[in-house]
């Protein structure tokens, strides 16, 4: 039998719940958000519309992280673009995913991504010019700043912004044009949107929001 699709009211209380007992859990701090994310993550895959409308419903109630620093962990919920291509980014992740998570300098207000060891093998492809460095196994790679304002879907809502535009080092060629937004929906578990910059709209910057991921620390 398959297991119920998750609701808004649903999602919202399980949230309130983890909130109030500090989502302690027997895991990592986090451990009852996380498990409702990943919840939502086997979901979009049955109701996609129904999931991002969730996400959103979360992502609204969240708040910009105030501690946030060190190495996380990451998780690709949902992408947002077209049928097609969210079908092949589907396929594509559910064998190799080399998007491991990312690390957060909050003193520097910058950070970089962790990705897998395989990962420079297909960057060396898409970005000739671009080295990922080596780091404790993995490869560091798309440097990044940090700093708060309101979110481009959640105008009332301030939001953490990862700024990728500023580094000179990263490519071009999609890196520089995306922007990621996160909130923290409990200590240890945060909710993030990903934006690409898309041709000016009046000579005003326009975003696009084309996924969800999700980040938790050790």
């Amino acid at each position: 039998m398959s297991q119920s699709l998750l609701n808004e009211a649903s999602v919202l209380d399980r949230l309130a719940q983890a909130r109030a007992a500090g989502d302690e859990g027997s895991g990592p701090p986090g451990a009852h958000t996380w498990a409702l994310l990943e919840q939502l993550r086997g979901q979009a895959g049955r109701d996609k519309e129904a999931t991002i409308a969730l996400l959103n419903a979360l992502f609204a109630v969240g708040t910009p992280p105030s501690r946030l620093h060190g190495t996380t962990s990451g998780m690709l919920l949902a992408t947002t673009t077209t049928g097609p291509l969210d079908a092949a980014v589907k396929v594509l992740t559910s064998v190799w995913m080399p998007w491991q998570g990312k690390r957060f300098d909050q003193d520097a207000a910058s950070g970089d991504n962790r990705m897998t060891g395989s990962s420079s093998l297909v960057g060396r492809l898409v970005w000739p010019l671009y080295s990922m460095r080596p780091n404790d196994g993995e490869r560091a790679a798309f440097d990044f700043t940090t700093y708060v304002e309101p979110g481009k879907e959640n105008p009332d809502r301030d939001v953490l912004v990862i700024d990728y535009s500023d580094i000179p080092d990263n490519p071009t060629l999609v890196i520089r044009s995306i922007r990621d937004e996160l909130v923290e929906l409990t200590p240890g578990a945060y909710l993030g949107k990903i934006f690409f910059r898309m041709p000016k709209l009046s000579g005003h910057d326009n975003f696009e929001r084309i996924g969800f991921f999700a980040l938790r620390t050790p």
